[in-house]
């Protein structure tokens, strides 16, 4: 009889291991113990996982809101550190005999009811604003965020405490508050007008923080950093802040816009900036008795305005777009 062949090669048949159990071919082991992507026919080495701030970053590359109002922001930012680059004049150089007068050679935007440029005080007038609304935006922030994070964390009396004190400050009206606070300051400077709106702007951003912390330390990853031993301080600032912060930034963002309006009506209803500086709010306040006879002297602060606050609402709402995992 001849002999039976059998069905597989001898070459193909794995060595068996100890009690029977066939191991894997070395070339099938690497196989499978080689990541994905890590060939370099497949792409090169494998990637990076993304953080939330790389992903934030790359959704707002993309956003054409974001792009425009960094665009106008920046702007801004360089006309308030060097106003000369685009206006030469001074802005309290004024001539009577050219009062609300409309636009000539070298004064596009016409003169005002003293006979200022107001080319020349639209310029200058993005320093005021821009330097208000950013102080206080920084201090706010700070403050806001400084409490509103130890209250969330620690819990307990601090966070009753905080509680009630942010219910009384809610219930001061902005304007009416402006109006009593800054009416017995006599100072020209922009301090006074950036003290009233940190202390009147904190519990917002301390509610949205201790929010945002209390959400932040129920996670996993900081019951492991309390039971490894690490202190109140470097959970708070190395694995609570860090992922607790976006919200306030968020909302800090929108506030700086609302804050550069409240300037401008205050000093428009003569409580906020005070002569001889130079504000948006104090011109719209001047040039609105000649509204009919020459409009231009409102149109242009008015206007620069509205672009100012405009452009960083909307850097706000897309960097809320970006920061927000459930618009994803």
């Amino acid at each position: 009889m001849p002999e039976q062949q059998p069905p597989y090669e001898d070459s193909a048949i794995a060595p068996t291991g100890a009690g029977g159990a066939t191991d894997l071919a070395m070339s099938e082991g690497e196989t499978l113990e080689k990541p994905l992507g890590d060939s370099p026919s497949e792409g090169g080495p494998a990637a990076k996982p993304r953080s939330l701030w790389s992903d934030a970053w790359r959704d707002l590359r993309r956003n054409p809101v974001f792009i425009v109002s960094s665009l106008v922001i920046l702007f801004l930012v360089v006309i308030s550190l060097w106003p000369s680059l685009i206006a030469s004049g001074n802005p309290l150089s004024c001539d009577l005999a050219k009062a609300q007068q409309g636009s000539q050679p070298g004064h596009p935007f016409g003169f005002n009811g003293q006979g200022c440029d107001v080319y020349t005080r639209v310029v200058y007038g993005a320093r005021t604003s821009v330097t208000v609304g950013v102080c206080a935006t920084l201090g706010v922030g700070i403050l806001g965020s400084l409490f509103g994070s130890l209250a969330g964390f620690f819990g307990g009396l601090p966070d009753s405490l905080l509680s009630r004190l942010t219910d009384i400050f809610f219930g001061i009206p902005v304007v009416l508050g402006g109006l009593v606070l800054l009416s017995v300051v006599d100072s020209t400077t922009v301090w006074p007008v950036v003290g009233f709106m940190v202390l009147l702007g904190w519990p917002q951003i301390s509610r949205i923080a201790r929010g945002s912390v209390i959400t932040a330390k129920q996670n996993d990853y900081v019951q492991a950093a309390r039971a490894l031993g690490a202190s109140n301080t470097r959970m708070l600032l190395r694995h609570i802040a860090p992922n607790a912060i976006a919200p306030v930034i968020v909302v800090a963002t929108i506030a700086l816009g609302t804050y550069i309006s409240l300037e401008a009506t205050l000093s428009y209803l003569g409580a906020g900036l005070k002569p001889p500086t130079v504000s948006w709010g104090i011109d719209i306040s001047s040039a609105s008795p000649y509204i009919r006879n020459a409009p231009h002297m409102m149109l242009w602060p008015a206007g620069a305005l509205a672009i100012t606050v405009l452009a960083f609402i909307m850097l706000g709402d897309a960097v809320r777009d970006a920061l927000d995992p459930k618009l994803r």
